[in-house]
């Protein structure tokens, strides 16, 4: 079967299908007809599991769990990531995002996965930017970001000295349901909702539903080039005005007070210094406030023309996110 048939009954591995975007790819791919098999960590958390799909305990940081989780599977969709702004280590995300990564792809190179689709993120890219302007290491602002552009370099290097089957994605800011941890723009969302962000910072993000990303998964899947990079975007929104749409659904006044980056350093200073004792990662952080000084917009036309990529309007995700996060008690 060609690659742009897959489905009606190809078996295929989705890691971090526990998560936001995971549980995302998982049900799009189930509804498409592939029997999905999801790899999960001992102790995470099980709600955004499906029963139809079967599941096995695997860690990007056990290597020796890896090749069971790969036995007789076709594909396999890459997607567990240790998405953080700040940790108490953050060699952690080296370990998880880049060695995991690494270790995932080796294994799948010797299971003879036929196609992958590897996960990575706008994080990789020059803000304004397509996929033609990479960020270095060196130019990438924080761990999380800088986990990314060197795990979506050895998927390169993988591709190309040794021949792996993958199609990177990069996802930009996925927004929705089931985000059950919840991301850092989850985070804002229910914050907002909350009535607990009175101002704002002169920033913007690229906006997507979450199911339109796993759909764009799912044609990279099919019609993606062995190699090649392709954003999975939305819409490019200024924060205040995401802030403001936030608050008219969930009927709040929406903030006024545009804040300067710079009066908010030593806020973020302090809830690190908290976050160093408490372990739980702080509501704002110094990388977060460098990334801000950019605007992260960016062009998905390479996979709206290549792909076939669609996005639905933001706020229907914004929407969406609200919904959920109420049901599950997150906004009340």
């Amino acid at each position: 079967m060609a690659a742009d048939e897959a489905g009606a009954g190809d078996r295929v591995l989705i890691t971090g299908a526990s998560g936001f975007l995971g549980s995302a790819l998982a049900k799009v791919f189930r509804e498409n007809g592939f029997r999905v098999r999801v790899m999960v960590r001992r102790g995470s958390p099980r709600g955004n599991l499906s029963a139809p799909d079967e599941v096995v305990t695997g860690d990007l940081r056990d290597p020796a769990s890896l090749p069971p989780a790969l036995s007789g599977m076709r594909y396999l969709v890459h997607a567990a990531a240790d998405y953080r702004l700040w940790a108490p280590d953050p060699q952690d995300l080296i370990r998880t995002n880049l060695d995991g990564t690494r270790a995932l792809m080796a294994a799948a190179l010797r299971a003879g996965i036929e196609r992958i689709v590897y996960t990575s993120s706008v994080a990789t890219i020059v803000p304004g930017g397509d996929e033609t302007r990479p960020l270095t290491p060196d130019n990438a602002i924080g761990i999380y970001k800088r986990s990314k552009v060197l795990a979506e370099r050895a998927v390169e290097a993988m591709v190309a000295d040794e021949g792996l089957p993958a199609v990177i994605v990069n996802p930009s800011t996925p927004i929705g349901p089931r985000d059950i941890k919840p991301t850092p723009t989850g985070r804002i969302i229910v914050e907002a909702a909350s009535g607990r962000m009175p101002g704002y910072v002169d920033t913007g993000l690229n906006l997507v539903h979450v199911d339109d990303v796993a759909e764009g998964h799912l044609l990279a899947l099919r019609r993606g080039k062995i190699g090649e990079r392709y954003i999975l975007g939305g819409e490019n929104v200024l924060l205040s005005r995401m802030l403001t749409d936030i608050a008219e659904l969930a009927g709040r006044r929406p903030p006024t007070i545009r804040i300067p980056r710079l009066a908010v350093w030593p806020l973020a200073m302090a809830a690190e210094a908290v976050a160093s004792f408490t372990g739980r990662e702080p509501f704002v952080t110094r990388d977060a406030l460098r990334m801000a000084g950019h605007r992260m917009f960016f062009d998905d036309a390479k996979a709206r023309r290549e792909l076939g990529h669609r996005s639905r309007p933001y706020r229907e995700g914004i929407a969406d996110a609200l919904a959920w996060f109420r049901q599950a008690g997150y906004v009340r």
